[in-house]
């Protein structure tokens, strides 16, 4: 029973670490990259806190050394999936009625665990399921995530802060309640900050959960649901159930108690997600939220003044971090005609210059792509620039699977702006850029707002500030999350709220208080301290 106003802990971004020569996390995390090399996993499901296994295996592999086996995973079918939203419901009546600073407690230890003694874990698993650099490692796994639980509580409080006026004689308050059912999280390979987030967002929010993980990142998260554990979370609140798509589709978006979806992943995924609610509209307790952050073809848009030097470092770490595999990474440049050949030049020298290979090597840039289909989409666009016509390769364009999935930084010089790769989300370390006339600014900015269908993230350059403010008011809505004078990567929890609309999503900004208004449903209470005793009104009397 609470017995007072609870203030937590106010939020601070956690720092991120250099793991410069010589510094302790480096060697911390060396040695955790050792130990985790050293053994071969075998990853349950977790159904109700008790792990479950089903003997229908798929493997955990290095991206960038995929013969390198790192775990065994169970996956579960559509009997697990129904037990796990029964372990669910289980759960919801008790977590639900927690009070804040109960459910809040968890996530905020979870926070500091991962601050301290999982640190490295998390990090190392996340460099050898995912093909992440330290650097890339430590602003995902590590730093995002702690800023995600601590400040979702600080958001979370906020909230409940929040609360109507009211007239004489009455007290009107606004309950925050959870979603009544559960929630399906589903999770994308690409960052490990994302895992935690989406199942744990709404579980603050006194929710409960199935977390379908993506197979190809089940590692890493096979280690958050431990670290969950540690932290305090009951079983059942969060059910860690890896499985296909087609099962949950199947039985858990078929089930009276779906209360919500929250997704990152396909534009193609979450469509079918929302066709598959909406057929069934009707059928349920109450209408699901649907919460999605999709695809994105991430735009750099320079003006004739931009800075050179600082126009092709943000196309360079923009579009090569992460291999490209960034919801937000540069994806096309548009750069005017007088300035290109000056940023050709930079461009292919940057390029040349990066490293790329297996991630436990500290001076590589960057690693492999996730998987096969990666490796063979990505390869086949870039055979079919080599081949000359409406595309030209500037830079890079080697690809090498014998060992790992290796595709080298790529930059194509696309003839049209409407070439395949300037409006298709490829998910890789491939830009494509095209050039413009100075004199037809305007007609490339149509083109940047019209020719994809994405609005996830851009960028614009420039010196000139009458000029950044139109380009800004044309590109209003090509992006959620904008940029200017900077790469189009890097959102912050707390300082850039991230989302995307168009086919991008539905721009409820993780990081945000927007988000978790989508895991509550208010209840309005009016209370009246002196009732009226009279059936009449005053107007009714005799004059």
């Amino acid at each position: 029973m609470r017995h007072g106003i609870f203030t937590p802990p106010p939020p601070v971004n956690e720092p991120v670490k250099s793991y410069a020569p010589g510094s302790p996390e480096r060697s911390a995390l060396k040695a955790k990259l050792e130990e985790l090399r050293g053994q071969v996993l075998d990853i349950p499901l977790v159904i109700g806190g008790k792990e479950v296994r089903t003997g229908k295996l798929g493997s955990c592999v290095e991206p960038h050394d995929h013969g390198r086996v790192l775990a065994r995973f169970h996956q579960g079918g559509p009997d697990e999936i129904a037990a796990a939203i029964a372990a669910a419901n289980a759960a919801w009546r008790t977590w639900s009625e927690l009070p804040f600073e109960a459910r809040a407690s968890v996530f905020l230890k979870a926070a500091e665990l991962l601050a301290g003694p999982w640190r490295q874990v998390l990090n190392a698993a996340t460099m050898l399921g995912q093909s992440k650099t330290a650097f890339q490692a430590e602003i995902d796994a590590a730093c995002e995530l702690i800023d995600f639980w601590r400040f979702n509580v600080d958001f979370l409080a906020r909230i409940e802060r929040e609360q109507p006026l009211s007239g004489p004689q009455m007290w009107n308050r606004l309950e925050y309640r959870p979603l009544e059912g559960f929630v399906v999280a589903i999770t994308p390979f690409n960052f490990t900050s994302i895992a935690g987030n989406l199942p744990t967002a709404p579980a603050l929010c006194g929710n409960v959960a199935l977390w379908k993980p993506a197979s190809t990142a089940v590692y890493s998260a096979w280690f958050l649901m431990k670290l969950l554990e540690e932290a305090g979370l009951p079983p059942g609140v969060v059910n860690f159930v890896p499985c296909s798509g087609a099962d949950v589709s199947k039985v858990a978006l078929a089930h009276r108690d779906l209360a919500g979806v929250h997704f990152t992943g396909s534009t193609e995924v979450f469509n079918g997600i929302w066709r598959t609610v909406g057929a069934r509209l009707g059928e349920y307790k109450g209408y699901p939220r649907l919460v999605g952050e999709t695809g994105g073809k991430d735009f750099v848009f320079a003006h004739p003044t931009a800075d050179v030097q600082a126009l092709t470092v943000a196309l360079v770490r923009g579009a090569f971090e992460y291999q490209g595999q960034k919801c937000s990474a540069a994806s096309r440049a548009y750069v005017p005609a007088s300035l290109w050949p000056a940023v050709r030049e930079k461009l292919v020298a940057m390029v040349r210059e990066l490293r790329m290979g297996d991630p436990t090597d500290f001076t590589n840039f960057l690693g492999a792509v996730i998987d096969r289909n990666s490796f063979e989409k990505l390869k086949g666009h870039i055979d079919r620039a080599r081949g000359g016509g409406e595309a030209e390769l500037v830079v890079g364009g080697k690809c090498d699977g014998s060992k790992g999935w290796f595709i080298e930084p790529t930059v194509i010089l696309a003839k049209t702006p409407k070439y395949p790769t300037m409006c298709e989300e490829l998910f890789g370390p491939v830009l494509t850029v095209w050039v413009y006339e100075d004199a037809k600014l305007d007609e490339a900015l149509t083109r940047c707002d019209e020719d994809s269908p994405y609005a996830l993230t851009g960028a614009i350059f420039g010196r000139d500030r009458a000029e950044l403010e139109r380009m800004a008011t044309r590109l209003r809505h090509a992006a959620g999350n904008f940029y200017v004078n900077d790469k189009p990567t890097g959102a912050v929890v707390g300082q850039q709220p991230f989302g995307g609309a168009r086919a991008s999503g539905t721009n409820d900004k993780a990081g945000s208080s927007l988000n978790l208004l989508r895991w509550l449903s208010p209840r309005t209470i009016k209370e009246n301290f002196v009732p009226p005793t009279d059936w009449r009104y005053p107007h009714q009397a005799a004059p």
